[in-house]
């Protein structure tokens, strides 16, 4: 399978566990909210469906809305197929993204993955996120040196459209910089707010629920409290 390919199936599963879909409503989700596959058509999603379905991560349903299966019915087309995931084609797209090889961190399958991002878990969302940064500084970094090399022999508009390419990517760099301290400030959070919930449970309690030294209670439920000193008129006292 192709990159390509592999970053629409990766698409097509993830909207399809959101809820099922036909071919048309599909591909109008991955052109409106993924960008990415604006330039993809019929010629190309459906193929791919066919094997997702051959695979076992899709099955095929007829349209349900009564109104669409008359009109197919009376203009002699066929009805719409519903595309459904299967428990094995959500198994698929969890794997799928669990994924942080280098193919994450490429320009499509970047823009792909980040979008189901919501779905993803916090440690891999931050492999990726550091690996494009990574990619991106490389990338960087390079064309940095290739202008220094270039910038006397090349003509006004060209420099231009370079440094705006490099300006591009030092954008990128400093948003992937705020991502990736984003998700360190909630990690630190969650992890400050168990620290006091265990320091609270050790202050109210001891871990077996008695009360600790010092809090004992008195027989039938009173405190102890402070001994009170005697009454030198009661005639007690020597």
């Amino acid at each position: 399978m192709s990159r390509r390919s592999g970053i629409l199936e990766f698409a097509v599963l993830g909207l399809l566990r959101e809820a099922p879909m036909h071919g048309y409503e599909l591909r109008k989700r991955l052109n409106t909210s993924l960008g990415i596959f604006r330039a993809f058509s019929y010629g190309t999603l459906y193929p791919c469906l066919k094997m997702l379905v051959a695979n076992g991560w899709l099955i095929e349903e007829p349209g349900n809305a009564p109104d669409e299966a008359l009109s197919a019915s009376l203009s002699g087309r066929r009805a719409k197929i519903v595309y459904r995931l299967t428990p094995e084609g959500k198994e698929r797209f969890e794997e799928l993204l669990s994924h942080t090889g280098p193919d994450s961190w490429e320009d499509e399958h970047f823009a792909a993955r980040f979008a189901f991002f919501g779905q993803t878990e916090r440690e891999v969302r931050m492999r990726v996120l550091e690996g494009r940064r990574s990619r991106l500084e490389e990338r960087l970094e390079k064309m940095r040196a290739s202008l220094a090399r270039t910038s006397e022999r090349l003509d006004g508009y060209t420099l231009e459209l370079q440094r705006h390419g490099m300006e591009s990517v030092e954008r990128e760099v400093r948003w992937l910089n705020e991502l990736i301290e984003s998700e360190r400030a909630g990690r630190d959070q969650r992890r400050s707010a168990t620290d006091g919930a265990a320091q609270q449970d050790n202050r109210t309690g001891s871990p077996d629920g008695l009360p600790r030294n010092g809090d004992s209670e008195a027989p039938g439920g009173d405190s102890p409290g402070p001994a009170t000193p005697p009454d030198p008129s009661d005639g007690t006292v020597n």
